[in-house]
């Protein structure tokens, strides 16, 4: 497991805001810290810089690491776990009682087990914007419908999340106007898009949130090929 320096974290922190503010001349954005693929010591380090946005993609990872801050806490500072990963319908329940905010929204049997599961969840519709089936999220054109479903079901949908294409981060900015877009008419406040490397793009796009693991952590480790 990768040795995460908490100096290095905050170091890397300071560089990370200082592109947030100037792509978004001083708007408040606001920093999801994924660490997926890194240990418990990414979440502590994150949350003793004041970053309580955690985000996972794995559901085995997000539980081994709520059990392990469960266990060695840091005082003063819960974390508020952002699920971000292509999510199993069965995994729900084991969730349920850890996720603060389910960002990776994209279908509707996944709306109803989410509203079964934990009525009531913070929830953000996710739309496919690179046209990869392995990034998830569902086509532009029926987030809306996508949106509606669960605003029935009681889940209070607070945004909508996208994942630009690899490659040139100029890439992702017609996926990210065209969200914002879309986030705006049904008067979603929440934009959660852009990561390490386009988080620029993100930022002059219109993101309130971005989600940041390898500018924060380092390289991420590679991970064992178990189930998630």
């Amino acid at each position: 497991m990768t040795t995460i320096d908490p100096t290095a974290v905050a170091e890397r922190l300071e560089r990370l805001r200082e592109r947030i503010a100037s792509a978004g001349d001083g708007r408040d954005v606001g920093i999801v810290a994924v660490t997926k693929g890194f240990g418990p010591d990414a979440v502590r380090a994150a949350l003793g810089l004041g970053l309580d946005l955690v985000g996972e993609n794995y559901a085995q990872e997000l539980r081994a690491k709520a059990a392990d801050l469960g266990a060695v806490p840091v005082p003063g500072a819960v974390p508020q776990w952002h699920f971000l990963g292509r999510l199993q319908r069965n995994k729900v329940r084991h969730l349920a009682p850890i996720v603060a905010v389910w960002e990776s929204v994209d279908r509707a049997e996944l709306v109803d087990e989410i509203a079964t599961r934990a009525p009531g969840a913070r929830a953000f519709v996710q739309a496919n914007l690179s046209g990869e089936a392995q990034k998830g999220g569902a086509p532009l054109d029926e987030v809306p419908d996508l949106v509606a479903r669960a605003r029935a079901a009681g889940l209070a949908v607070e945004g909508l999340m996208g994942v630009g294409p690899a490659g040139d981060p100029e890439g992702s900015r017609a996926g990210f106007r065209a969200l914002v877009a879309l986030a705006d008419r049904l008067e979603l406040p929440e934009r959660s898009i852009g990561m390490s490397a386009d988080l620029e793009v993100a930022v002059q796009e219109g993101a309130t949130l971005v989600r940041v693991g390898t500018d924060l952590f380092g390289p991420r480790p590679v991970r064992p090929s178990t189930p998630g």
